[in-house]
């Protein structure tokens, strides 16, 4: 009987545990007896972390042929629930029926989401760009102001979270702003978190870069505050200060998908399943999670995996292997990730690269900007699909960032 890998998600987690597990089977010799089978809507990756962007083109490439070359079959459609008793899932199937499939090994790679908090009307009045479609209507929006009345709260633009996502989308706002209003107009653009300095969290050195770039680029800072309400003409602080603005982004946090409420055993505070070093989950047999389902040890120090395409590639590797390599008898492979990089970009200013956990600073501005665009332009794109080829840098050890 033929055994079936099952993978939910085409992340980059996703794909590159697709990839790994069918390596595994190719290497084991068991071509023929083990399916791999990987279920999304659409066979795309979506490139997150280039979302902030205000060209928007070649976000989600086409992962089919690659899939096909490999020999991993695909299956239109989202993962409902979970039973890891049963092993079995069910599957709502874009043609729009309903599908129980059961598995010897499954991987959630079904990635993360915003967190909205409980704000009065923030539901109602926000942008994001954690998904291509809400990165796609904040541009719709942000070309239509053009036709609304010049005013304060049209030209103004609040951005909710000072981490990665926050500064990259606020830094590259202003370029945006005045390339739909025009040179002339009186735009604004504010940034607005909770800590007491705005990039606290890439540490002290960086964030006083972080503090030249946005007075460079034109962005106002307010640390140490919170949103308290939203509407449609702007946002009220923790302080009371009213800020008008018809455009505001929220960037202020992820969860993991909420399948992984559906896993037995202990998750963190942002929902991920705390894997072994196996990306196991321990108390359901079968089932391992990568990605940003996964809390996980990156090395023998006290550091744990971040929600980022660079973790995820290396966690989907891991986890695809492993889910394989249990049923086709092959060495599991522990999860390490020990170098940790950061590359910031910062609009027209440039751009900050930080190696290690404790953010050391090797390059910033013109220098760090061309890291960043090779980066998002080149080593985080799907490969081409030449089977050889893909299936030599699918290793569970293969070394994301060297």
């Amino acid at each position: 009987m033929t055994q079936k890998i099952l993978i939910a998600g085409a992340g980059f987690a996703g794909l590159w545990a697709a990839i790994s597990a069918a390596r595994a089977v190719a290497v084991a010799g068991k071509e023929g007896e083990v399916e791999v089978t990987m279920v999304s809507p659409e066979p795309r990756v979506t490139i997150r972390p280039r979302l902030y962007e205000s060209l928007l083109d070649n976000m989600d490439p086409d992962i089919g042929p690659l899939l096909k070359v490999v020999g991993v079959n695909f299956l239109a459609g989202w993962v409902e629930t979970i039973d890891a008793d049963k092993k079995e899932i069910v599957v709502a199937t874009m043609a729009g029926d309903r599908a129980t499939l059961s598995y010897d090994s499954f991987v959630l790679a079904a990635g993360s989401r915003l967190f909205l908090p409980n704000i009065p009307g923030l539901a109602d009045h926000y942008f994001e760009v954690n998904t291509l479609d809400k990165a796609q209507a904040l541009d719709i929006h942000l070309q239509a102001l053009a036709a609304r009345p010049d005013t304060r709260a049209r030209n103004t633009v609040i951005v909710a979270g000072g981490g990665l996502t926050g500064l990259e989308t606020a830094t590259e706002m202003p370029t945006r702003l005045r390339a739909a209003l025009g040179d002339n107009a009186d735009i604004r653009v504010v940034i607005v978190d909770t800590a007491d300095v705005i990039g606290a969290g890439m540490g002290s050195e960086s964030a006083a870069l972080i503090a030249t770039a946005l007075g460079e680029c034109g962005v106002e800072p307010r640390a140490g505050v919170r949103v308290t309400a939203v509407d449609g003409d702007g946002v009220t602080l923790s302080s009371g200060e009213r800020i008008e603005a018809n455009t505001v982004v929220w960037a202020a946090g992820m969860r993991a998908s909420a399948l992984t409420a559906q896993i037995p055993g202990e998750h963190d505070g942002l929902g991920r399943v705390v894997g072994d070093q196996y990306l196991r989950a321990p108390m359901a047999e079968g089932i391992f999670v990568t990605g940003d389902t996964v809390k996980a040890a990156t090395d023998d120090r006290g550091n744990y995996n971040v929600m980022s395409c660079q973790h995820a590639m290396s966690l989907g590797r891991v986890a695809g292997h492993n889910a394989a390599a249990e049923l086709v008898g092959l060495p599991l492979h522990p999860y390490s990730q020990p170098k940790y990089v950061t590359c910031l970009d910062l609009g027209p200013w440039g751009a900050i690269y930080t190696e290690g956990w404790d953010r050391q600073i090797h390059f910033i501005r013109d220098e760090a900007k061309k890291i960043k665009q090779e980066i998002n332009t080149v080593w985080i794109y799907p490969p081409a699909p030449d089977r050889d080829a893909v299936f030599a840098i699918a290793n569970p050890d293969f070394v994301v960032v060297p």
